[in-house]
């Protein structure tokens, strides 16, 4: 019998034959969101408490077998897509919300946990867990921890790093790290939790985490705004900034070529002329509904008045918001075409429309047909970019050439909210020190020195 098939054996036999999925069962699962091609590795295994994942990873460590975990597969960056000799170890029959405290304003919850299914609980008692993205009806919360997510409202609430009082992991070897804190305050030594939040998996699986909660706010109001130009952009930025009051919660930039594309045939219906060179989706969530409808709709007048907006509409339904928010978030009619290549990077705001205006026009004079589509957070230093060549073919280390190399000029990152994956490997060491890296590579040895927790990403 060989090893391989001896460390399957051992994971059936400790966990059951319905944990552990080979063959036709597996290749039926399609890679990741991204890749619908069959899974291909050597099993999958479907623990349901950490105990379990701490008797997985144990017997893989006994067998050196390599191992990559999966959340809900909506990584941009490969760092869970499996190879054919590792084992997948996957959180999703660890989907419990386990306790909800309204008066600590704590959730905990298991990894597995879908992020959209724990929004939706906690908002029917009266709570906000604020961290939303695109993926929300995929993504868990563990996949969250890991990748430090950021998403539309990290302006006012910061990044996942932000909203994780505690939380509790398994090492390479099948040791438990319980850090289940819910003080906001606690400077009991070393903050440990840190260790596995943006790592990646690459330190340790997360299993159960304590999340920060805050009132559901009572009142919401949204705008989509067209202007003429960058400058005019982040004035706005600015202005809402101070005369929102802190209860701005994203604030959201299209170029003029995004926003044609995706509301152009078979795309959304534009609520706004498409011949703007900009526009802003910009959203505040308060508590006193009237007031704060007020204020908004004046902020937004006076905008209009001293000329920083062109044009604006506000929506007068959820169903009108949520129509504005799906020219954002729903770009399909974009990543349909092939080749199409996804990015996330960050720099200083002042440097974004020369970093913009570069990179658009290098992959134009690269390829004659080629476009670049740019949006993004932005009030949070955050782009994102889709790179389509306009010709068949595999050109992928080309456009990371066009997108990445900038950015040292403009003091950006390589990704902003993302992570590194596998896809980003070969370009971090242009937003990281050789020194960082080396830390980097240290804290690796250090808590899996056989290298076996998704070996090949990140560092």
């Amino acid at each position: 019998m060989s090893a391989q098939a001896t460390v399957v054996d051992a994971l059936i036999e400790a966990l059951g034959a319905d944990a552990v999925l080979q063959g036709e069962a597996l290749s039926q699962r399609a890679t990741s969101y991204w890749d619908a091609s069959p899974t291909r590795a050597l099993a999958l295994v479907r623990p349901r408490t950490t105990a379990e994942v701490s008797q997985t990873l144990a017997i893989c460590a006994q067998w050196r077998q390599p191992v990559v975990t999966q959340g809900g597969q909506t990584g941009c960056t490969q760092g869970g897509d499996p190879r054919a000799e590792e084992i997948i170890l996957s959180t999703e029959r660890m989907a419990a919300i386990e306790e909800i405290d309204p008066l600590a304003g704590t959730a905990t919850v298991q990894a597995g946990a879908v992020l959209q299914v724990v929004q939706e609980t906690l908002a029917e008692r009266g709570l906000l867990f604020p961290l939303d993205l695109g993926a929300r009806g995929s993504c868990t919360i563990g996949g969250n921890v890991a990748t430090n997510a950021g998403g539309i409202n990290v302006l006012r609430y910061g990044m996942m790093r932000n909203l994780v009082l505690g939380l509790e992991a398994v090492l390479a070897d099948g040791t438990v790290v319980s850090s289940m804190n819910q003080m906001l305050k606690n400077n009991a030594g070393y903050d440990l939790k840190q260790l596995f939040i943006g790592t990646e998996g690459t330190l340790g699986v997360v299993t159960r985490v304590v999340l920060r909660l805050f009132p559901l706010p009572s009142s919401r109001h949204t705008a989509l705004v067209a202007l003429d130009s960058f400058e005019q952009a982040s004035h706005l930025l600015r202005t809402l900034q101070r005369d929102l009051a802190g209860t701005l919660s994203a604030y959201e930039v299209m170029w003029g070529s995004y926003y044609r594309d995706v509301t152009g045939e078979g795309g959304h219906r534009p609520p706004l002329a498409r011949d703007y060179p900009f526009y802003a989706l910009l959203e505040t969530e308060g508590a006193e509904p009237e007031s704060d409808g007020e204020r908004f709709q004046q902020v937004v007048e006076r905008a209009f008045e001293d000329s920083v907006i062109v044009d604006a509409v506000l929506p007068k339904s959820e169903s009108e918001r949520r129509a504005l928010w799906d020219i954002r978030e729903n770009f399909e009619i974009i990543t349909s075409r092939e080749p199409c290549y996804l990015y996330d990077v960050s720099l200083p705001i002042s440097d974004m429309d020369a970093y913009a205006e570069r990179v658009v026009g290098d992959v134009r004079r690269q390829w004659p047909e080629g476009e670049c589509y740019v949006f993004g957070h932005v009030a949070d230093g955050n782009l994102h970019l889709f790179v389509t060549p306009g010709v068949e073919g595999n050109f992928h280390s080309q456009s990371d050439r066009l997108v990445y190399e900038p950015l040292t000029q403009y003091r950006g990152s390589v990704s902003a909210e993302h992570g590194i994956g596998v896809e980003k490997m070969p370009w971090l060491g242009h937003s990281r020190t050789e020194t960082e890296l080396a830390l980097m590579r240290s804290l690796k040895q250090t808590l899996d020195p056989s290298s076996q927790l998704n070996p090949g990403r990140v560092i």
